[in-house]
C-alpha cells in the first residue's frame, strides 16, 4: 500500500515554487483540503497552479514579487499553511488577511506573530492572538536573530521565509532540532542557507535575504504522520502484515518508528535509499506484541503529530506508557492532550494526564475497552488526528470504538477510511 504525500514537503513545495522564478514540477503532491488551501493562497499571490495529468506544475513570481491579495485567505482548518503564508507574506508593504474554520479561529497565533511584530510587521487580531488577523508589513523589514521558547517548525519556517523578503541576514536559534523540511527545501531552491551548532548544541540557521530562488523539480515521498494509522492498525490487530511504500525517513520524522520499535514492534525498514534530499523507504509491519515505555521529552518534535496514535498502540501494550515533554499537543487542533485523555477514557483505558505529559495502562488483547454504549463516543473536536486515531483504536477493542464526526478526516488523509477497508478494517458510518 502507499499513503498520500508528505504534508509539510506538499506545502513548502507551493510556497516556494510559487516565490521562485520559472517553472517547478511537483509529483507525488498531497491533494488534500489542507493543501488545496495552500494552492488558492498562493496563486491570490500572483503565482500560477495548475495540474498535469499526476503532476502539478507552479509558475512562480519571483522572490520579493508577491502581489497584495484581493480579498481575505481563508486556510479553513490548515493550520501549518497559515503561519507559514504568515511568515511569507507578512514582511511585504502590502495588507494581507487571514481567516479559517471554527476549529482554527480558536487556535493562538501569538508565537507566530512575536517575531513578526520584531520584524517590523503591523499586526491586527483578536483577543489572544487569534484569527482573523490582519497583517502589514514596514517598508522595509528588520532582520532578527530569534530564539523560540519550545520548539516549533512551524514558527522556525515562518521566520525564515519571512527573512526571504528581508535585506540582511535573519537567524532562527533553536536549542533543540524541529523538523528541517524548510531549511532542505530553501537550499535546494537556491537560497543561501548556514546551520551551525553553538557550544549548548543549538542550532543557528540563517538566511541571507531578497536571494533569487529557481524552479524545480520535486517528488514528495509518502507522508510518515499518515503512515502512522495503518502502522499501529496492523501492531494491534492480530495477523496483520502490510507494506507502506515510499515513506519519508528524515530523522526528524522517525521518532514514532523508533518509540514502536522499543515497545516491541516487528517493523522492518526496507529498500532505504535517497530522493530529491530526503531519505525514503519501505516499511514492512507485522502484528506485534507490545510494552509500555518512557517517551523522552526530547523525542517529542520528531513525533508531535503522531502522539494520539501511539496513545493508542500503548492502549494495547502490557504496562505503562509515559509521554513526557508534550505541552505543544495543547495548541494543535483541539487540545489534543486533553482530547486524548478524554477519549482514552471514554473506551474504558486506564490513563492519567498533566500539563506537558500523558500516562497510558495498557489492556494486551483489548478485552473490556471499547465503546460499550451508543453513548460511548469520541469527541473529536474537529480534528482529523483525534477522528483517525480512534477509529484505528477500534480494530482491536473487544467493544469497537465511535467517533463523533470523521468529516475532517480528508483534510490531512484523503481516502483513508477506503485505504483502511482495502486492508481489511471495518469502518461505517452509524445513524
Amino acid at each position: 500500500m502507499r499513503v498520500p504525500g508528505d504534508k509539510s514537503i506538499s506545502h513548502r513545495a507551493l510556497m516556494l515554487g510559487g516565490l521562485a522564478s520559472g517553472s517547478t514540477r511537483i509529483s507525488g503532491l498531497f491533494e488534500g483540503q489542507d493543501i488545496l488551501s495552500t494552492a488558492s493562497a498562493i496563486r491570490a499571490f500572483g503565482a500560477n497552479i495548475r495540474k498535469n495529468g499526476e503532476d502539478w506544475i507552479v509558475e512562480g513570481v519571483g522572490n520579493g514579487c508577491l502581489l497584495e491579495p484581493e480579498g481575505v485567505l481563508d486556510f479553513g482548518n490548515a493550520g501549518t499553511s497559515m503561519r507559514l503564508v504568515m511568515g511569507l507574506a507578512g514582511v511585504y508593504d502590502m495588507e494581507t488577511r487571514f481567516t479559517g474554520d471554527a476549529s482554527l479561529l480558536k487556535r493562538p497565533m501569538g508565537r507566530i506573530l512575536d517575531p513578526l511584530r520584531q520584524m517590523g510587521v503591523q499586526a491586527q487580531a483578536e483577543g489572544g492572538d487569534r484569527l482573523p488577523i490582519r497583517l502589514h508589513g514596514p517598508r522595509t523589514a528588520n532582520p532578527i536573530s530569534y530564539r523560540g521558547p519550545v520548539a516549533s517548525a512551524q514558527v522556525k519556517s515562518a521566520v525564515l521565509l519571512a527573512g526571504l523578503n528581508t535585506p540582511g541576514i535573519t537567524t532562527v536559534i533553536e536549542p533543540t532540532p524541529s523538523r528541517d523540511h524548510t531549511e532542505r527545501m530553501l537550499r535546494g531552491f537556491g537560497a543561501p542557507i548556514d546551520i551551525t551548532l553553538d557550544k549548548q548544541g543549538a542550532r543557528h540557521i540563517s538566511i541571507d535575504g531578497q536571494c533569487p530562488l529557481k524552479g524545480q523539480e520535486i517528488t514528495v515521498p509518502g507522508d510518515p504522520s499518515s503512515a502512522a494509522f495503518p502502522i499501529v492498525a496492523a501492531l494491534i490487530t492480530h495477523g496483520s502484515d502490510i507494506t507502506i511504500e515510499n515513506i519519508l525517513m528524515n530523522p526528524a520524522r522517525t521518532g514514532l518508528i523508533a518509540t514502536l520499535q522499543e515497545m516491541g514492534a516487528v517493523i522492518d525498514i526496507e529498500n532505504l535509499r535517497s530522493q530529491g534530499g530526503e531519505n525514503v523507504a519501505d516499511l514492512r509491519v507485522r502484528s506485534s506484541d507490545l510494552k509500555g515505555v518512557t517517551v523522552p521529552a526530547e523525542r517529542a518534535p520528531s513525533m508531535i503529530d503522531e502522539y494520539p496514535v501511539l496513545a493508542v498502540a500503548a492502549s494495547f501494550a502490557e504496562g505503562e506508557t509515559l509521554m513526557q515533554g508534550i505541552e505543544e499537543l495543547r495548541v494543535k487542533e483541539s487540545d489534543r492532550l486533553a482530547a486524548v485523555a478524554s477519549a482514552l477514557e471514554v473506551n474504558g483505558v486506564n490513563c492519567s494526564e498533566g500539563r506537558d505529559w500523558l500516562s497510558v495502562r495498557g489492556h494486551p488483547g483489548g478485552k473490556g475497552l471499547g465503546a460499550m454504549t451508543k453513548d460511548a463516543r469520541v469527541a473529536t473536536h474537529l480534528d482529523h488526528r483525534i477522528a483517525m486515531s480512534f477509529l484505528v483504536f477500534g480494530l482491536a477493542a473487544e467493544h469497537g470504538s465511535l467517533v463523533d464526526d470523521a468529516s475532517m478526516i480528508s483534510t490531512s488523509f484523503t481516502g483513508f477510511m477506503k485505504l483502511m477497508a482495502d486492508l481489511g478494517a471495518n469502518m461505517e458510518t452509524a445513524i
